[in-house]
């Protein structure tokens, strides 16, 4: 599409950077801007159009779905496409940061731990909810010790081992290879100057830091650190008009996984007894505002 909105060319090809950046290639146009919004594959096809030299833009799946609504009311591929293009000849809006290749690697490692952990959790309640019915309560308990403890108290009843040895087979291989995960992390974290920076401050460990380097990618895209917190959800939504002014809850907005172990890292410096100056500035938001908007605060911070 030209700066007239004409469509100059159009045409179906696979789902390829190869493939589309050749196609680009054989039109021997002149592109000043090549858009693809975010999804599963946008950075595979973001790198490999950007490899092939294209000025290559990612863009808000969001943003571009609500651009779209107010040119057309039929969705398809061909109308995404031109719409897309049409946002294009506007110039760049609400265009994403592509992470790079590394974060993108450490990114996929830590949420494999996370996905691991999860479901050694649910196991562990979904043992415990059906012992409990039968009258076996498995009380406070420490994880090395916590499959002894259900073979103890499930050792009288041969129908209760049948049905949760299974349960305790995969258990037992996911609490294996979660720690196989943990150690990648931990050996990362020490090689790592930035994450071994990072771990000087109080409640942040290894996933802490590494979350937050692969999360955060290239500090200079940040024009100062306040802004930071805006970009992963951590400060209040505002809502302005005329005279009205009116702060809400936190935003939400960005990296998610990011903002859950922030918040935890902080819940955890406010609860230990060790000793600093953010948790002192911390236990002083909360006797003005509460625990959880301390520990948001925090965060933040």
């Amino acid at each position: 599409m030209d700066q007239e909105q004409t469509v100059v060319a159009q045409s179906k090809v696979e789902t390829d950077p190869e493939t589309i950046a050749l196609y680009l290639h054989d039109l021997k146009l002149n592109y000043h801007r090549v858009g693809l919004e975010t999804g599963t594959m946008a950075q595979w096809l973001y790198t490999g159009l950007a490899q092939a030299g294209l000025p290559v833009f990612c863009l808000d799946a969001r943003k571009v779905k609500g651009f779209l609504k107010l040119d057309t009311t039929n969705k398809n591929d061909r109308n995404d496409a031109r719409g897309i293009a049409r946002m294009m000849v506007f110039g760049t809006p609400h265009v994403v940061h592509v992470k790079s290749g590394q974060s993108q690697r450490m990114r996929a490692l830590l949420a494999a731990r996370k996905t691991v952990q999860i479901k050694m959790i649910d196991l562990e309640l979904f043992v415990r909810g059906n012992i409990r019915q039968f009258g076996l309560k498995m009380g406070p308990v420490t994880r090395p010790k916590w499959e002894a403890r259900v073979r103890e108290l499930i050792k009288d009843d041969p129908f209760l081992q049948e049905l949760i040895e299974p349960v305790l087979v995969c258990w037992r291989t996911l609490r294996e290879q979660l720690a196989k995960l943990h150690k990648q992390i931990l050996q990362i974290t020490r090689q790592d100057p930035t994450c071994r920076l990072l771990m000087t401050c109080p409640g942040v460990g290894p996933v802490v830091s590494l979350s937050f380097k692969s999360a955060i990618d290239i500090p200079e895209r940040f024009t100062n650190s306040q802004s930071v917190g805006a970009s992963i959800g951590l400060t209040p939504k505002q809502n302005q008009s005329g005279e009205m002014n009116t702060n809400g809850r936190i935003s939400r907005a960005g990296d998610e996984s990011l903002r859950t172990v922030l918040v935890e890292a902080a819940m955890t410096l406010m609860s230990r007894p060790r000793n600093s100056w953010l948790k002192a500035w911390g236990l002083q938001v909360a006797k003005r505002r509460g625990f959880q908007r301390a520990a948001i605060a925090v965060a933040r911070k």
